[in-house]
């Protein structure tokens, strides 16, 4: 098996979910114990947010690349980052990683295509959702995505930053969010924040849920464990 590395940290609580749901998702398909290695290189949150914040692409761009770098010297051999939000640059920098990369993008792309989705919401935080590379890497699937007005952006956002990434969850939360994805006329929703799968899952709404942290996970154990 490959060994995993994981770009984490951004932020503790999405890396949390995704160390458990890999391990749990690599035992429900094999139903052993022989897990794939995994290494975590844990970024500095505040730090982290505050070059998306402040717009530091430059600066940005070099603490995530110098992260895969220290997963590859710790001998990972695919790497995978514990949030949507770097994917926005993930193309610009490929080119100067030294191990392959799995993309949330293409992993929700590859998923929605399955299901016959064809025009998506997307969720997450507010750099999500106001970038564009979901739209831009969707198309290659075939698949729209819309994003929510700039006031339940910030809901949204406010949602994540004052609760979710402390793992505080909320039910008045919910149902404000439930509420805004119930008034868009879209064949799913992209819950794109890796934290989002904590306010919501499936059994809360008839609406498609695309849980990019699970859809991801499943696309690395895959990976992982093919020859």
């Amino acid at each position: 098996m490959k060994k995993i590395g994981i770009v984490g940290g951004i932020s503790s609580a999405s890396t949390l979910h995704y160390y458990k749901t890999l391990h749990d998702l690599f035992y429900q398909r094999y139903h052993h114990y022989y897990y794939p290695e995994m290494v975590i290189d844990s970024l500095n949150f505040q730090y982290f947010t505050d070059l998306e914040n402040e717009n530091r692409m430059a600066e940005y761009k070099d603490y995530i690349l110098h992260s895969f770098h220290t997963l590859k010297r710790a001998k990972a051999d695919f790497a995978i980052m514990a949030a949507n939000s770097p994917h926005s640059i993930l193309e610009e920098i490929r080119g100067d990683i030294q191990i392959p990369v799995l993309s949330i993008v293409d992993a929700v792309g590859k998923k929605a295509q399955s299901l016959g989705l064809k025009k998506l919401l997307l969720t997450g935080i507010a750099y999500t959702m106001q970038s564009s590379f979901y739209e831009t890497g969707l198309m290659k699937y075939g698949i729209q995505v819309i994003t929510p007005t700039p006031e339940e952006q910030e809901i949204i956002n406010q949602i994540i930053f004052s609760e979710l990434v402390i793992n505080l969850i909320q039910e008045s939360s919910q149902k404000t969010f439930l509420k805004i994805i119930s008034s868009y006329s879209v064949d799913g929703v992209i819950l794109g924040c890796t934290e989002l799968p904590q306010l919501v899952s499936q059994g809360d709404t008839d609406i498609c849920l695309l849980n990019s942290l699970e859809i991801h996970c499943q696309e690395t154990i895959k990976y992982a464990c093919e020859d």
